[in-house]
């Protein structure tokens, strides 16, 4: 099949089959303002070249508001067309057609963040697919999808690991690195030992680029206390406790930070953690917090708004 696609991409005009290569770069599906940008073309030539691509039924158009929309007729057309065009010419269109979205939609970027990381990916610019991965891996923790925001940060990580060492590249791991553990805790379990890997790794790069713990708690998801005290727990180094075995230094981080609903997290999830490790001997002895147990209007608010740890106000 694919030698037959191939055969009838050759024997288009050859004005016709640089577009239909361009196109397969954008995607299966793309605007018409995204093609006119990339293309660069008058319109009236691109309306011909695209009248005779639907004629062949290589593709067609979608109605749609406001502008119309083309789609390929199948994927394996798409993937066929794609796989014919240079890679150093593929990687420029890639880079363009990330810089015209950008251009295009600068104040609905967030609905583009998929295919800006997908671009920047493949046109080599590798600042920019992390920063976009980086976000696009957020986005997908936010509404839950956690497998697809652990592809996302992973390759991040992967592509961070060709950049060199700076500060700068440790502050972008650092974020990425705590993403991702929201994600694989998720979906693998906080007690499992790559989630704690991934929490040592961020320790070390907090002590790196001199930003504690609860800076790093608090970009990892901003406004969620719950998902960023499960990964508080790995996060904080653990402490010898009196008369044997360890406690998580979430505790001591929670102590620190002086705030009574952090403390209360901390103390939650740290009998958890140790439940999650088979350790329910210790997670009788983890100490109640030095403050009345019934909770005050205040603590109820901060719960529903779910603030940031160490960061709400106490009265």
């Amino acid at each position: 099949m694919q030698g037959v696609l191939a055969a009838r991409i050759d024997r288009l005009p050859a004005d016709v089959k640089t577009l239909l290569q361009t196109l397969a770069v954008l995607g299966k599906e793309f605007a018409w303002s995204l093609l006119t940008a990339v293309a660069d073309q008058p319109e009236d030539e691109l309306q011909r070249l695209l009248a005779h691509l639907q004629a062949e039924e290589f593709l067609y158009e979608q109605p749609a508001f406001p502008e119309s929309a083309y789609t390929f007729k199948h994927v394996l057309t798409q993937e066929v067309a794609y796989n014919a065009v240079l890679l150093e010419w593929r990687r420029v269109l890639h880079e363009h057609t990330a810089q015209a979205i950008e251009g295009l939609f600068p104040e609905r970027l967030a609905e583009h963040y998929n295919a800006l990381a997908h671009h920047y990916s493949r046109s080599g610019n590798t600042a920019k697919a992390v920063d976009y991965l980086h976000r696009a891996g957020q986005q997908a923790v936010e509404r839950s999808a956690y497998a697809e925001a652990s592809s996302h940060l992973t390759a991040a990580l992967d592509l961070l690991t060709t950049l060199p060492e700076t500060r700068e590249c440790s502050q972008k791991e650092l974020g990425v690195q705590m993403a991702l553990g929201i994600a694989l805790g998720a979906t693998r379990g906080y007690a499992t030992p790559e989630v704690e890997r991934l929490y040592t790794r961020a320790r070390e790069l907090c002590e790196r680029v001199g930003e504690g713990p609860r800076r790093a708690l608090q970009r990892a998801r901003p406004g969620g206390v719950l998902p960023q005290f499960c990964g508080a727990i790995p996060l904080a180094p653990r402490v010898p406790r009196p008369g044997g075995g360890q406690q998580p230094g979430v505790l001591a981080l929670a102590q620190q930070l002086a705030h009574p609903l952090s403390l209360t997290l901390a103390l939650y999830w740290a009998a958890v953690l140790h439940q999650l490790r088979r350790e329910a001997p210790l997670a009788k002895h983890v100490p109640r917090p030095p403050w009345p147990s019934r909770p005050t209007r205040n603590f109820r608010h901060h719960w529903r708004g779910q603030r940031p740890c160490g960061v709400g106000r106490w009265p």
